[in-house]
């Protein structure tokens, strides 16, 4: 198929996707508003900040279910809108343990709601722990109607009961992930490269990757070998795309992000360029710089410098590329259709293509 024909499928995917969340999200506000105005403001802020992603995982759901066969587009949707809501509650969370106020260039949940409090006059503190709250009950919410989404999705009780345990894995996986993460902010030293992607793909890939090429795949009734052979290539592939977000992280721009490009230096957020870098030649000198709360453009800067020069930046990229050929390969073996690697060796392309 055709670029055009590409773009114009993920459009038709990524729209009964929107349709499914979009009936979601009505549905909850309408329950709602017998509890008060407050609690649908809730669920609207939920939704805006549902919105405005790429649906990557939805995608995901659909090019295992589709290129193996599977012809229920309404409940691929549902599958796909389970993953994203999941999505949602997770990087809702994500934002109240890294302090973050603002997702995609505007104010996410815990934002939203600071504001309003420091409008009506709340001190700073109060304001954030206001913000804080209202995103950890959000959080919650999209996290738990994940799971309804696959029940409402009108498969047979046993898929459902496989997709169910898929959802779990990635929701387990992810919570471990984030544990890790949060430990290594307080270690004094950096942690090896290894134990950085282990985190990582913990964190990010089985839940963006792994698990959502795996439930499409079972949507559609693929055999075990290849259900297996889809999470292989997730893992991979969900490592290479962690290690991009972590480079336009410190390289690329807030349109890129939705986040400062400023913020894991700040935070002294532990990454594969980071790992590399502290063991390279002049960190000493650098060093102080990484985790300032008070870094400025400048400092970091020089310490983006300092990345490029170390060897670090041209490290995380070929590291990249590696993981990404890792993921081509596990699509040789000869259970995998010929549709299926047509339809995922994009995926490879886009997830590289984001730092070229």
């Amino acid at each position: 198929m055709e670029a055009a024909g590409l773009r114009a499928v993920a459009e038709e995917r990524q729209t009964q996707v929107d349709a499914v969340l979009a009936r979601f999200f009505s549905l909850a506000k309408k329950r709602a508003e017998p509890l008060g105005a407050e609690y649908v403001q809730l669920w609207t802020e939920l939704e805006l900040n549902s919105m405005g992603g790429k649906r990557f995982r939805p995608r995901m759901v659909f090019a295992a279910y589709q290129a193996l066969g599977g012809e229920d587009m309404q409940a691929a949707a549902y599958v796909g809108a389970a993953f994203e809501l999941l999505h949602t509650a997770l990087i809702v969370h994500d934002d109240v343990i890294d302090n973050d106020f603002v997702r995609r260039g505007a104010p996410n949940i815990s934002g939203s709601y600071r504001d309003r409090a420091r409008a009506a006059g709340a001190s700073e503190a109060d304001a954030e722990h206001r913000g804080i709250s209202a995103a950890v009950i959000a959080g919650d919410l999209a996290l738990f109607n994940a799971y309804r989404l696959i029940d409402r999705s009108g498969v047979g009780d046993e898929t459902r009961e496989r997709l169910l345990e898929v959802m779990d894995d990635a929701l387990f996986a992810s919570a471990a992930g984030e544990l890790i993460d949060v430990d290594f902010s307080w270690l004094p030293e950096v942690p090896r490269v290894d134990d950085i992607l282990a985190m990582e793909r913990l964190k990010t890939a089985v839940y963006s990757f792994e698990c959502p090429l795996q439930a499409g795949a079972i949507l559609a009734g693929a055999s075990e070998e290849t259900v297996a052979t889809l999470g292989d290539f997730g893992r991979e592939i969900g490592i290479a795309y962690q290690l991009v977000d972590d480079l336009l992280g410190v390289f690329g721009t807030s349109a890129d992000t939705g986040k400062t490009t400023i913020g894991d230096l700040r935070e002294g957020k532990r990454t594969v360029l980071i790992a590399y870098a502290s063991a390279a030649d002049g960190w000493d000198e650098h060093s102080s710089l990484f985790g300032d709360p008070g870094l400025c453009e400048e400092d970091a800067e020089r310490l983006r410098g300092y990345l490029v020069d170390c060897g670090a930046k041209a490290f995380a990229k070929g590291l990249a590329r590696y993981y990404a050929n890792r993921a081509l390969t596990r699509l040789l073996e000869p259970h995998v259709p010929a549709a299926l690697r047509a339809e995922l060796h994009p995926v490879a392309d886009d997830v590289l293509g984001r730092v070229k």
